[in-house]
Protein backbone atom coordinates (compact mmCIF):
# COMPACT_ATOMS: atom_id res chain seq x y z
CA UNK A 1 0.00 0.00 0.00
CA UNK A 2 1.25 3.46 -0.87
CA UNK A 3 0.35 4.93 2.47
CA UNK A 4 2.60 6.67 4.93
CA UNK A 5 2.76 6.26 8.67
CA UNK A 6 -0.04 7.98 10.54
CA UNK A 7 0.46 10.89 12.88
CA UNK A 8 1.80 10.14 16.34
CA UNK A 9 -0.53 9.90 19.31
CA UNK A 10 0.84 13.10 20.98
CA UNK A 11 0.11 15.05 17.79
CA UNK A 12 -3.44 13.69 17.64
CA UNK A 13 -4.06 14.39 21.32
CA UNK A 14 -2.71 17.94 21.00
CA UNK A 15 -4.92 18.60 17.98
CA UNK A 16 -7.97 17.34 19.84
CA UNK A 17 -7.23 19.27 23.04
CA UNK A 18 -6.71 22.50 21.09
CA UNK A 19 -10.02 21.87 19.37
CA UNK A 20 -11.71 21.55 22.76
CA UNK A 21 -10.40 24.94 23.88
CA UNK A 22 -11.44 26.60 20.62
CA UNK A 23 -14.91 25.07 20.83
CA UNK A 24 -15.22 26.54 24.31
CA UNK A 25 -14.37 29.94 22.81
CA UNK A 26 -16.90 29.31 20.05
CA UNK A 27 -19.61 28.76 22.65
CA UNK A 28 -18.63 31.84 24.63
CA UNK A 29 -18.71 33.87 21.43
CA UNK A 30 -22.34 32.90 20.75
CA UNK A 31 -23.35 33.04 24.42
CA UNK A 32 -22.73 36.80 24.36
CA UNK A 33 -26.17 37.02 22.72
CA UNK A 34 -27.93 34.95 25.39
CA UNK A 35 -28.97 35.42 28.99
CA UNK A 36 -31.47 37.05 31.35
CA UNK A 37 -33.74 38.90 31.15
CA UNK A 38 -36.06 36.89 28.88
CA UNK A 39 -39.40 37.63 27.28
CA UNK A 40 -42.49 35.47 27.74
CA UNK A 41 -41.28 32.96 25.13
CA UNK A 42 -37.88 32.50 26.70
CA UNK A 43 -36.04 34.69 24.20
CA UNK A 44 -33.10 36.68 25.58
CA UNK A 45 -34.01 40.36 25.27
CA UNK A 46 -30.42 41.16 24.39
CA UNK A 47 -30.50 38.89 21.33
CA UNK A 48 -32.27 41.19 18.88
CA UNK A 49 -30.34 44.22 20.14
CA UNK A 50 -26.79 42.94 19.60
CA UNK A 51 -26.93 39.77 17.45
CA UNK A 52 -25.71 41.60 14.33
CA UNK A 53 -23.74 44.50 15.75
CA UNK A 54 -21.73 42.21 18.05
CA UNK A 55 -21.59 39.32 15.55
CA UNK A 56 -22.89 36.77 18.03
CA UNK A 57 -25.94 35.64 16.07
CA UNK A 58 -26.57 31.89 15.82
CA UNK A 59 -29.30 29.92 14.09
CA UNK A 60 -29.43 27.73 17.19
CA UNK A 61 -30.58 30.57 19.39
CA UNK A 62 -32.76 32.12 16.68
CA UNK A 63 -34.72 28.92 16.03
CA UNK A 64 -35.67 28.48 19.68
CA UNK A 65 -38.85 30.30 18.64
CA UNK A 66 -40.90 29.62 15.53
CA UNK A 67 -40.44 25.87 15.03
CA UNK A 68 -42.12 24.62 18.24
CA UNK A 69 -38.72 23.75 19.63
CA UNK A 70 -39.52 25.82 22.70
CA UNK A 71 -42.72 23.76 23.10
CA UNK A 72 -40.71 20.50 22.99
CA UNK A 73 -42.78 19.14 20.08
CA UNK A 74 -41.28 15.99 18.55
CA UNK A 75 -40.24 17.02 15.03
CA UNK A 76 -42.09 16.37 11.76
CA UNK A 77 -44.87 14.04 12.93
CA UNK A 78 -47.50 16.77 13.22
CA UNK A 79 -45.83 19.35 11.01
CA UNK A 80 -46.88 21.24 7.91
CA UNK A 81 -46.01 24.18 5.68
CA UNK A 82 -48.50 26.81 4.59
CA UNK A 83 -48.79 28.65 1.27
CA UNK A 84 -46.56 31.43 2.58
CA UNK A 85 -43.77 28.97 3.39
CA UNK A 86 -44.21 29.06 7.17
CA UNK A 87 -43.43 25.83 9.03
CA UNK A 88 -45.52 24.61 11.94
CA UNK A 89 -46.18 21.60 14.15
CA UNK A 90 -42.58 20.78 14.94
CA UNK A 91 -41.22 20.66 11.40
CA UNK A 92 -37.80 22.23 10.88
CA UNK A 93 -36.11 23.04 7.57
CA UNK A 94 -33.44 20.36 7.93
CA UNK A 95 -33.30 16.60 7.33
CA UNK A 96 -34.62 14.37 10.07
CA UNK A 97 -31.44 13.68 12.04
CA UNK A 98 -30.73 17.39 12.45
CA UNK A 99 -34.32 17.82 13.58
CA UNK A 100 -33.79 15.14 16.20
CA UNK A 101 -30.64 16.86 17.46
CA UNK A 102 -32.56 20.10 17.79
CA UNK A 103 -35.30 18.35 19.75
CA UNK A 104 -32.73 16.72 22.02
CA UNK A 105 -31.06 20.05 22.66
CA UNK A 106 -34.36 21.50 23.81
CA UNK A 107 -35.01 18.81 26.42
CA UNK A 108 -34.86 20.48 29.81
CA UNK A 109 -34.42 23.94 28.26
CA UNK A 110 -36.82 26.74 29.15
CA UNK A 111 -35.14 29.60 27.32
CA UNK A 112 -32.84 30.20 24.35
CA UNK A 113 -29.70 30.42 26.52
CA UNK A 114 -30.29 26.94 27.92
CA UNK A 115 -31.09 25.65 24.44
CA UNK A 116 -27.82 27.09 23.12
CA UNK A 117 -25.86 25.50 25.97
CA UNK A 118 -27.52 22.09 25.66
CA UNK A 119 -27.05 22.12 21.89
CA UNK A 120 -23.38 23.06 22.28
CA UNK A 121 -22.84 20.14 24.68
CA UNK A 122 -24.44 17.78 22.14
CA UNK A 123 -22.45 19.16 19.20
CA UNK A 124 -19.03 19.44 20.86
CA UNK A 125 -18.14 15.70 20.75
CA UNK A 126 -18.62 15.73 16.97
CA UNK A 127 -16.16 18.58 16.61
CA UNK A 128 -13.64 16.77 18.81
CA UNK A 129 -14.09 13.54 16.86
CA UNK A 130 -13.42 15.41 13.63
CA UNK A 131 -10.24 16.87 15.11
CA UNK A 132 -9.08 13.42 16.21
CA UNK A 133 -9.67 11.84 12.80
CA UNK A 134 -8.05 14.71 10.91
CA UNK A 135 -5.12 14.66 13.30
CA UNK A 136 -4.61 10.93 12.78
CA UNK A 137 -4.76 11.19 8.99
CA UNK A 138 -2.97 14.50 8.40
CA UNK A 139 -0.91 15.31 11.50
CA UNK A 140 -0.14 18.98 12.31
CA UNK A 141 -2.14 20.39 9.33
CA UNK A 142 -5.23 19.30 11.28
CA UNK A 143 -4.70 22.43 13.37
CA UNK A 144 -6.37 24.26 10.49
CA UNK A 145 -9.58 22.67 11.72
CA UNK A 146 -8.87 22.94 15.45
CA UNK A 147 -7.37 26.41 15.56
CA UNK A 148 -8.86 28.19 12.55
CA UNK A 149 -11.24 31.17 12.82
CA UNK A 150 -14.15 29.26 11.20
CA UNK A 151 -14.52 27.00 14.23
CA UNK A 152 -14.93 30.02 16.50
CA UNK A 153 -17.33 31.77 14.14
CA UNK A 154 -19.45 28.78 13.14
CA UNK A 155 -18.88 25.94 15.59
CA UNK A 156 -22.22 26.68 17.23
CA UNK A 157 -23.77 28.84 14.55
CA UNK A 158 -25.86 25.95 13.24
CA UNK A 159 -25.89 22.16 13.50
CA UNK A 160 -22.87 21.56 11.22
CA UNK A 161 -20.48 19.63 13.46
CA UNK A 162 -22.32 16.27 13.28
CA UNK A 163 -22.52 16.27 9.49
CA UNK A 164 -18.86 17.27 9.15
CA UNK A 165 -17.94 14.44 11.51
CA UNK A 166 -19.98 11.94 9.47
CA UNK A 167 -18.35 13.00 6.19
CA UNK A 168 -14.87 12.92 7.72
CA UNK A 169 -15.52 9.53 9.30
CA UNK A 170 -16.42 8.08 5.90
CA UNK A 171 -13.01 9.05 4.57
CA UNK A 172 -11.33 7.86 7.74
CA UNK A 173 -12.90 4.39 7.55
CA UNK A 174 -11.82 3.82 3.95
CA UNK A 175 -8.30 5.24 4.34
CA UNK A 176 -7.24 4.25 7.85
CA UNK A 177 -8.42 0.66 8.13
CA UNK A 178 -6.48 -0.65 5.15
CA UNK A 179 -6.35 -4.23 6.44
CA UNK A 180 -10.12 -4.57 6.16
CA UNK A 181 -11.39 -5.56 2.67
CA UNK A 182 -12.37 -2.60 0.52
CA UNK A 183 -15.97 -3.68 0.11
CA UNK A 184 -16.42 -3.77 3.88
CA UNK A 185 -14.70 -0.42 4.44
CA UNK A 186 -16.65 1.23 1.66
CA UNK A 187 -19.94 -0.17 2.93
CA UNK A 188 -19.24 1.35 6.33
CA UNK A 189 -18.34 4.64 4.65
CA UNK A 190 -21.56 4.53 2.62
CA UNK A 191 -23.59 4.14 5.80
CA UNK A 192 -21.79 7.16 7.30
CA UNK A 193 -22.41 9.22 4.16
CA UNK A 194 -26.07 8.28 4.29
CA UNK A 195 -26.20 9.40 7.93
CA UNK A 196 -24.60 12.66 6.80
CA UNK A 197 -27.21 13.00 4.06
CA UNK A 198 -29.91 12.69 6.72
CA UNK A 199 -28.20 15.46 8.68
CA UNK A 200 -27.45 18.09 6.01
CA UNK A 201 -27.66 16.47 2.53
CA UNK A 202 -24.21 17.33 1.13
CA UNK A 203 -22.28 14.16 2.16
CA UNK A 204 -24.60 12.18 -0.10
CA UNK A 205 -22.78 13.55 -3.15
CA UNK A 206 -19.56 11.84 -2.04
CA UNK A 207 -21.17 8.46 -2.62
CA UNK A 208 -20.61 8.78 -6.39
CA UNK A 209 -16.78 8.99 -6.27
CA UNK A 210 -16.75 6.33 -3.54
CA UNK A 211 -18.67 3.99 -5.85
CA UNK A 212 -16.18 4.74 -8.63
CA UNK A 213 -13.33 3.87 -6.26
CA UNK A 214 -14.90 0.54 -5.37
CA UNK A 215 -15.86 -0.21 -8.97
CA UNK A 216 -12.26 0.33 -10.12
CA UNK A 217 -10.75 -1.90 -7.43
CA UNK A 218 -9.45 0.66 -4.95
CA UNK A 219 -5.78 1.52 -4.61
CA UNK A 220 -4.03 0.76 -7.91
CA UNK A 221 -6.82 -1.69 -8.70
CA UNK A 222 -5.26 -4.14 -6.22
CA UNK A 223 -8.22 -4.31 -3.83
CA UNK A 224 -10.52 -6.33 -6.03
CA UNK A 225 -12.11 -9.21 -4.10
CA UNK A 226 -11.23 -12.78 -5.10
CA UNK A 227 -14.76 -13.24 -6.43
CA UNK A 228 -14.42 -10.37 -8.91
CA UNK A 229 -13.96 -11.31 -12.55
CA UNK A 230 -12.15 -8.91 -14.83
CA UNK A 231 -10.71 -5.50 -14.07
CA UNK A 232 -13.74 -4.02 -12.27
CA UNK A 233 -16.03 -4.78 -9.34
CA UNK A 234 -19.61 -3.84 -10.27
CA UNK A 235 -21.06 -6.10 -7.59
CA UNK A 236 -19.05 -4.34 -4.90
CA UNK A 237 -20.26 -0.97 -6.12
CA UNK A 238 -23.86 -2.19 -6.01
CA UNK A 239 -23.41 -3.47 -2.45
CA UNK A 240 -22.03 -0.13 -1.34
CA UNK A 241 -24.81 1.79 -3.09
CA UNK A 242 -27.39 -0.52 -1.55
CA UNK A 243 -26.02 0.13 1.94
CA UNK A 244 -26.38 3.88 1.43
CA UNK A 245 -29.92 3.58 0.08
CA UNK A 246 -31.00 1.20 2.83
CA UNK A 247 -29.61 3.48 5.54
CA UNK A 248 -31.30 6.54 4.09
CA UNK A 249 -34.63 4.75 3.80
CA UNK A 250 -34.39 3.26 7.30
CA UNK A 251 -33.79 6.70 8.82
CA UNK A 252 -36.47 8.56 6.87
CA UNK A 253 -39.20 5.95 6.54
CA UNK A 254 -40.61 6.20 10.09
CA UNK A 255 -41.05 9.97 9.70
CA UNK A 256 -42.46 9.68 6.19
CA UNK A 257 -44.99 7.07 7.33
CA UNK A 258 -46.01 8.62 10.65
CA UNK A 259 -45.97 12.25 9.55
CA UNK A 260 -45.66 12.53 5.78
CA UNK A 261 -46.79 16.16 5.51
CA UNK A 262 -44.35 17.31 8.18
CA UNK A 263 -41.51 15.26 6.73
CA UNK A 264 -42.12 16.54 3.21
CA UNK A 265 -42.47 20.13 4.44
CA UNK A 266 -38.76 20.36 5.26
CA UNK A 267 -37.87 19.61 1.64
CA UNK A 268 -40.59 21.93 0.33
CA UNK A 269 -39.20 24.75 2.47
CA UNK A 270 -35.68 24.38 1.09
CA UNK A 271 -36.75 23.98 -2.53
CA UNK A 272 -38.87 27.14 -2.30
CA UNK A 273 -36.16 29.23 -0.65
CA UNK A 274 -35.08 32.18 -2.77
CA UNK A 275 -31.52 33.35 -3.40
CA UNK A 276 -32.06 36.60 -1.53
CA UNK A 277 -29.86 38.95 0.47
CA UNK A 278 -29.52 36.40 3.29
CA UNK A 279 -27.97 33.69 1.10
CA UNK A 280 -24.53 35.27 0.36
CA UNK A 281 -24.58 33.63 -3.07
CA UNK A 282 -23.20 34.64 -6.45
CA UNK A 283 -26.78 34.42 -7.70
CA UNK A 284 -27.97 37.31 -5.57
CA UNK A 285 -24.92 39.53 -5.96
CA UNK A 286 -24.09 38.67 -9.56
CA UNK A 287 -27.22 37.54 -11.41
CA UNK A 288 -30.08 39.30 -9.66
CA UNK A 289 -29.07 42.82 -10.83
CA UNK A 290 -29.52 41.62 -14.41
CA UNK A 291 -33.22 41.02 -13.71
CA UNK A 292 -33.98 44.32 -11.98
CA UNK A 293 -35.57 44.65 -8.56
CA UNK A 294 -38.52 42.28 -8.99
CA UNK A 295 -38.59 39.69 -6.20
CA UNK A 296 -40.78 36.75 -5.21
CA UNK A 297 -40.91 33.05 -6.09
CA UNK A 298 -42.63 33.73 -9.41
CA UNK A 299 -40.21 36.42 -10.59
CA UNK A 300 -38.06 35.80 -13.64
CA UNK A 301 -34.97 35.90 -11.44
CA UNK A 302 -36.28 33.23 -9.04
CA UNK A 303 -37.40 31.02 -11.90
CA UNK A 304 -34.02 31.35 -13.61
CA UNK A 305 -32.09 30.45 -10.46
CA UNK A 306 -34.37 27.47 -9.73
CA UNK A 307 -33.41 26.00 -13.11
CA UNK A 308 -29.84 27.20 -13.61
CA UNK A 309 -28.53 26.36 -10.14
CA UNK A 310 -29.27 22.60 -10.12
CA UNK A 311 -28.22 22.22 -13.75
CA UNK A 312 -24.86 23.87 -13.15
CA UNK A 313 -24.32 21.92 -9.95
CA UNK A 314 -24.96 18.68 -11.85
CA UNK A 315 -22.56 19.82 -14.58
CA UNK A 316 -19.84 20.55 -12.01
CA UNK A 317 -20.34 17.07 -10.53
CA UNK A 318 -20.07 15.46 -13.95
CA UNK A 319 -16.90 17.43 -14.73
CA UNK A 320 -15.27 16.43 -11.42
CA UNK A 321 -16.16 12.76 -11.92
CA UNK A 322 -14.87 12.81 -15.49
CA UNK A 323 -11.58 14.48 -14.58
CA UNK A 324 -11.24 11.92 -11.81
CA UNK A 325 -11.75 9.18 -14.40
CA UNK A 326 -9.01 10.64 -16.60
CA UNK A 327 -6.67 10.61 -13.61
CA UNK A 328 -7.65 7.00 -12.93
CA UNK A 329 -6.63 6.15 -16.49
CA UNK A 330 -3.18 7.63 -15.91
CA UNK A 331 -2.50 6.44 -12.38
CA UNK A 332 -4.57 3.31 -11.83
CA UNK A 333 -6.48 4.55 -8.75
CA UNK A 334 -9.71 6.52 -8.83
CA UNK A 335 -8.99 9.67 -6.72
CA UNK A 336 -12.27 9.63 -4.84
CA UNK A 337 -11.23 11.94 -2.00
CA UNK A 338 -10.09 14.80 -4.23
CA UNK A 339 -13.07 14.31 -6.55
CA UNK A 340 -15.34 14.59 -3.50
CA UNK A 341 -13.59 17.83 -2.53
CA UNK A 342 -14.03 19.25 -6.03
CA UNK A 343 -17.72 18.29 -6.08
CA UNK A 344 -18.20 20.10 -2.78
CA UNK A 345 -16.61 23.22 -4.29
CA UNK A 346 -19.06 23.06 -7.18
CA UNK A 347 -21.99 22.64 -4.81
CA UNK A 348 -20.97 25.52 -2.54
CA UNK A 349 -20.31 27.85 -5.46
CA UNK A 350 -23.47 27.17 -7.47
CA UNK A 351 -26.12 26.43 -4.86
CA UNK A 352 -28.58 29.26 -4.35
CA UNK A 353 -27.70 29.39 -0.64
CA UNK A 354 -24.14 29.81 0.61
CA UNK A 355 -24.44 30.21 4.37
CA UNK A 356 -21.27 31.30 6.23
CA UNK A 357 -21.04 28.06 8.22
CA UNK A 358 -20.58 26.00 5.04
CA UNK A 359 -16.87 26.76 5.40
CA UNK A 360 -16.82 24.01 8.04
CA UNK A 361 -17.77 21.55 5.28
CA UNK A 362 -14.69 22.50 3.27
CA UNK A 363 -12.11 22.65 6.07
CA UNK A 364 -11.51 18.87 6.36
CA UNK A 365 -10.58 18.69 2.68
CA UNK A 366 -8.20 21.63 3.06
CA UNK A 367 -6.59 19.60 5.84
CA UNK A 368 -6.55 16.22 4.09
CA UNK A 369 -5.42 17.32 0.62
CA UNK A 370 -2.16 19.03 -0.26
CA UNK A 371 -3.28 22.40 -1.58
CA UNK A 372 -1.29 25.67 -1.70
CA UNK A 373 -1.21 27.56 1.56
CA UNK A 374 -1.90 30.80 -0.29
CA UNK A 375 -5.24 29.45 -1.49
CA UNK A 376 -6.17 28.38 2.04
CA UNK A 377 -5.15 31.74 3.51
CA UNK A 378 -7.06 33.62 0.82
CA UNK A 379 -10.19 31.59 1.43
CA UNK A 380 -10.03 32.18 5.18
CA UNK A 381 -9.68 35.93 4.64
CA UNK A 382 -12.67 36.01 2.30
CA UNK A 383 -14.59 33.87 4.78
CA UNK A 384 -13.84 36.31 7.59
CA UNK A 385 -15.26 39.08 5.41
CA UNK A 386 -18.52 37.15 5.21
CA UNK A 387 -18.54 35.77 8.77
CA UNK A 388 -18.17 39.24 10.26
CA UNK A 389 -19.13 41.62 7.47
CA UNK A 390 -22.54 40.23 6.63
CA UNK A 391 -23.85 40.73 10.15
CA UNK A 392 -22.44 44.23 10.39
CA UNK A 393 -24.07 44.90 7.02
CA UNK A 394 -27.45 43.69 8.28
CA UNK A 395 -27.03 45.84 11.38
CA UNK A 396 -26.35 48.92 9.24
CA UNK A 397 -29.38 48.21 7.07
CA UNK A 398 -31.67 47.67 10.07
CA UNK A 399 -30.57 50.86 11.82
CA UNK A 400 -30.61 53.04 8.71
CA UNK A 401 -26.93 53.90 8.97
CA UNK A 402 -24.51 53.99 6.05
CA UNK A 403 -24.09 50.41 4.86
CA UNK A 404 -21.88 51.04 1.83
CA UNK A 405 -18.60 50.08 3.50
CA UNK A 406 -19.99 46.85 4.90
CA UNK A 407 -21.60 46.05 1.57
CA UNK A 408 -18.17 46.24 -0.04
CA UNK A 409 -16.82 43.91 2.65
CA UNK A 410 -19.62 41.43 1.96
CA UNK A 411 -19.06 41.57 -1.77
CA UNK A 412 -15.35 41.01 -1.25
CA UNK A 413 -16.23 37.92 0.77
CA UNK A 414 -18.77 36.65 -1.75
CA UNK A 415 -16.57 37.07 -4.80
CA UNK A 416 -13.38 36.11 -2.99
CA UNK A 417 -14.88 32.81 -1.88
CA UNK A 418 -16.41 32.23 -5.31
CA UNK A 419 -13.12 32.79 -7.15
CA UNK A 420 -11.22 30.55 -4.76
CA UNK A 421 -13.82 27.80 -5.00
CA UNK A 422 -13.25 27.78 -8.76
CA UNK A 423 -9.49 27.61 -8.19
CA UNK A 424 -9.81 24.92 -5.54
CA UNK A 425 -12.08 22.85 -7.78
CA UNK A 426 -9.21 22.28 -10.20
CA UNK A 427 -6.42 22.37 -7.59
CA UNK A 428 -8.09 19.54 -5.67
CA UNK A 429 -8.33 17.42 -8.81
CA UNK A 430 -4.58 17.79 -9.45
CA UNK A 431 -3.51 17.28 -5.83
CA UNK A 432 -2.93 14.28 -3.60
CA UNK A 433 -4.16 13.41 -0.12
CA UNK A 434 -1.54 13.84 2.57
CA UNK A 435 -1.32 10.11 3.23
CA UNK A 436 -0.55 9.34 -0.41
CA UNK A 437 2.96 10.17 -1.65
CA UNK A 438 3.54 10.93 -5.32
CA UNK A 439 4.37 7.79 -7.32
CA UNK A 440 8.06 7.25 -7.92
CA UNK A 441 7.38 6.63 -11.61
CA UNK A 442 4.42 6.80 -13.94
CA UNK A 443 2.38 3.58 -13.65
CA UNK A 444 1.47 1.48 -16.63
CA UNK A 445 -1.82 2.39 -18.34
CA UNK A 446 -4.87 0.60 -16.98
CA UNK A 447 -5.57 -2.52 -18.99
CA UNK A 448 -8.05 -1.91 -21.75
CA UNK A 449 -7.92 1.89 -21.39
CA UNK A 450 -5.88 4.49 -23.20
CA UNK A 451 -3.82 7.06 -21.30
CA UNK A 452 -4.79 10.68 -21.78
CA UNK A 453 -3.19 14.02 -21.12
CA UNK A 454 -3.12 15.99 -17.92
CA UNK A 455 -6.31 17.94 -17.25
Amino acid sequence: MRTRGWASTPTVVATTVVCGFVLALAYLNKARCAGAPYDGLGRSLIFDRIKDSSVCYSDIQYLWIGRDIDNHVFPYLHGAIDSAGNLSGGTVEYPVLSGLLMWLGAIGAHNDAQFLLHSALILMPFGLATAWMLGRLAGPPALLWSLGPPLVLYGFHNWELPVVAAATAATFVVVYYQRIPLRTRATGAAVLLAVGLCLKIYPGIFLLPLLAYVFTGGLDGRELPPSATGRFDPRGALIVAGAAVATTVAINLPFAVLGYDGWRASFTFQSAREADITTNSVWYWGIRPLFGSVEGPTSAYAQFVSIASPLLIAASFALALWLGYRRFQREGSYPWVVVSAAMLCGFMLLHKVHSPQYTLWLLPFLVLVRVPRAAIAGYLVADLAIGIGVFRYFHALSTGSNASTWELVVQFGVWGRAALLVVLFFVFLRSRPRWEPAPARAPAPVSGLSPVGTP
